[in-house]
């Protein structure tokens, strides 16, 4: 019998003379469906659909756990390499740049090149680049071969999620992608645990070689199983003007947020320069693709005219807003005023994964089947909810605060999550069907990570900010008429003298003690804010949830229906 491999490359049936593929396709509806609705599977990928989910739920978690498993090497890294804290920022900014330019090309680039094809070469390239990456011994050759995997990781998401869509029939959708969202939520969280597992026992290239074996193992199942079913438009003109609007703009907007808190935002004139390029490029490039003049565009715009996608594209940038704002501020709060170690911040972020992991199995359930138990729009009010509450928690902590205050809190906030990425997925795919399915994929992919970059940027302002904010009204209530302030004074000063300090001494460290602890406070009330800032963002993208449009189950809309 002949190989998968063998038969994929252009045997012949002996019968017939023709060109066969491996596995035959059913007879009655070869290559029709596959618009992830009203119509059916990929007949030739549904036998081995499940083979497939491994390997791309396998490629989709590499890539998520690639963006948050290097934070927590980055010191060593900056002392390996001779980097300030600043330069070696770029191994992360490097890869988001990328990742973010790519992302919104990759419904263009699967249509022109094939999904197997394109799939295949992104989980390829990624792996080579991670390689690459570990084996680099000056940073600039670790943060061009980072853009490199940026650009690679682009597909391992929004591709797959789009091909998840088109391989398994609507009625195991709600399943499926409940598998996929486990990989994207949880997989944020778990990566600062194992980063600084391997970072502790290790060293720092083992976070990147650890992709080299699974991805041969993802990257095989995907070449040899997956096939192309619809026919692609790989003969129309390149949009290289979309493609340059599109790079400039995003590259520019993206760079802004990224090293706009280091830079002092618009006091910086490369800030200034870039601003404005990101918002003219932005603005031309929608024009652009708009243009009936455009005969190829790069990006698909019309597909925002569907209310209930645009809405949750709205969702799913507060998402990203949520999710990696709060991976963001968490472990700068126990780790820079309650003092945890990265494995202890990683360990303590756990409890919250697995919960998410819980919840978006409970909200897969839910949803499962030709009879739907709940209406997707009462989950993701109910997830809101929960993870309001849960910053409101969060943003009630204090100096003394432990492991013990935070852990319901973290556990609130994961299980809320469960609940939000499987019904919005649910909902935005509803009102998609065909060649609109890649391009929406693409989209979501970039709002999570987009909604993740401006929460990032607006956080790192905004404590830094309130952090003065506070300090300043603590200080003006330390006058030296203030009881409180000499008795706390003369206390500090009295424990130094009696461990040997002089009397000049024991006064000046007692008053750096008190500015210490005014520090701290300050410190603590800003994260405080940071938290219900966060809160305050899913208040706001909740009305949205208003315009989703939920279709009748079994009818159009319905799964992954069209």
């Amino acid at each position: 019998m002949a190989t998968p491999a063998n038969l994929h490359r252009g045997g012949r049936d002996p019968e017939h003379g023709q060109p066969r593929v491996w596995p035959p396709a059913p007879k009655g509806e070869h290559g029709r469906g596959g618009d992830g609705g009203g119509g059916t599977a990929d007949e030739s990928n549904l036998h081995f659909r499940w083979i497939i989910l491994i390997g791309l739920i396998t490629a989709a978690v590499m890539e998520v756990l690639d963006t948050t498993i290097i934070n927590v090497a980055l010191p060593q890294m900056a002392g390996n390499l001779n980097a300030t804290t600043d330069e070696i920022a770029w191994v992360s900014t490097g890869y988001i740049l990328s990742n973010v330019v790519v992302l919104p090309m990759t419904a263009w680039l699967s249509n022109r090149f094939g999904r197997k094809n394109y799939l295949s070469f992104s989980i390829l390239l990624f792996i080579i680049a991670s390689f690459f990456c570990g084996t680099s011994r000056s940073l600039i050759q670790l943060v061009v071969w980072r853009i490199v995997q940026g650009a690679g990781g682009a597909a391992l998401l929004s591709t797959a999620q789009a091909t998840l869509r088109q391989v398994f029939p609507k009625e195991e959708q709600s399943m499926v992608q409940t598998i996929f969202v486990l990989g994207i939520v949880v997989a944020p969280t778990v990566g600062p645990t194992l980063g600084g597992w391997i970072t502790d026992n290790y060293t720092w290239p083992w976070c990147f070689f650890i992709n080299v074996p699974i991805g041969m193992v993802s990257v095989a199942l995907v070449y040899f199983f997956l096939h192309d079913t619809q026919a692609q438009n790989r003969t129309g003109a390149i949009d290289y003007i979309g493609i340059l609007l599109l790079t400039a703009g995003l590259g520019s907007l993206q760079y802004v947020l990224e090293e706009g808190e280091r830079d002092d935002w618009f006091d910086s004139v490369a800030i200034q320069r870039l601003s404005v390029i990101a918002a003219v490029s932005l603005i031309a490039l929608v024009a652009w693709e708009l243009s009936p003049r455009n005969k190829h565009p790069v990006i698909d715009f019309r597909v925002l005219k569907n209310r209930s996608f645009t809405a949750g594209l709205m969702l799913f940038l507060a998402l990203g807003f949520g999710l990696y704002g709060a991976i963001f501020i968490f472990p700068l709060f126990t780790q820079n005023v309650l003092g945890f170690s990265p494995t202890a911040t990683g360990l303590v972020l756990l409890p919250g994964g697995l919960a998410t992991a819980v919840g978006a199995m409970i909200c897969g359930r839910l949803l499962m089947g030709k009879r739907r138990l709940a209406d997707p729009r009462a989950l993701i009010v109910f997830g809101v909810v929960l993870f309001i509450w849960s910053m409101w928690d969060l943003g009630h902590l204090s100096i003394a605060s432990g492991e013990p205050d935070t852990r319901l809190a973290l556990i609130i906030r994961g299980f809320g999550l469960g609940f939000l990425f499987t019904p919005i997925n649910n909902v935005i795919f509803a009102a998609l069907h065909g060649p609109e399915i890649a391009q929406g994929s693409s989209f979501i992919n970039l709002a999570r990570q987009l909604g993740g970059s401006f929460g990032i940027a607006v956080l790192n302002t905004y404590i830094v900010d309130m952090s003065r904010y506070h300090r300043y009204n603590l200080v003006a209530n330390l006058t030296s008429g203030n009881p409180l302030l000499l008795a706390r004074q003369q206390a500090a000063a009295s424990n130094l003298m009696a461990h040997g300090k002089s009397l000049a001494d024991a006064q000046a460290g007692a008053l750096g003690l008190i500015d210490h602890t005014v520090q701290a406070q300050a410190s603590v009330m800003a994260f405080n804010d940071g938290f219900l800032l966060l809160g305050i963002a899913f208040v706001c993208a909740a009305p949205a949830i208003l315009l989703l449009r939920v279709g009748k189950v079994g009818g159009p809309g319905a799964g992954a229906g069209h």
